[in-house]
């Protein structure tokens, strides 16, 4: 049995379940956020939505395989999987990032600063 927290294998990647989950801007943002490669806290994650909305964006992005989650105790930390994304869908993320950051999609989404 999986982890609780596990993200699908590559090969279970789907792409239409992919473009669904990335369809939202929320969603997207985070994406965008975590493109640099870092883990973040879920809570340093900003958007003007309810917290339990923030964790079900988190946790449809870990479903589809967009990003992996790891448990430290009652923390959890999200890290976007660029080389499963890579290897499953060649190109597909660099060309929707920046497409994104284009057209401004998902700004609305942006970092606690953790030092303020």
């Amino acid at each position: 049995m999986p982890a609780p927290h596990a993200s699908p294998v590559e090969s279970a990647l789907s792409l239409p379940r992919l473009l669904g989950v990335l369809s939202d801007p929320t969603r997207l943002g985070i994406v965008r956020i975590l493109s640099d490669g870092a883990e973040r806290g879920w809570g340093q994650f900003r958007a003007p939505v309810a917290k339990s909305t923030l964790s079900h964006h988190l946790k449809m992005l870990r479903e589809a395989g967009v990003t992996q989650t790891r448990q430290e105790g009652t923390r959890c930390f999200v890290k976007l999987r660029v080389d499963a994304l890579e290897a499953r869908f060649p190109g597909f993320l660099p060309a929707l990032l920046a497409a994104a950051r284009a057209d401004h999609i998902g700004d609305h989404v942006t970092e606690r600063d953790e030092h303020a």
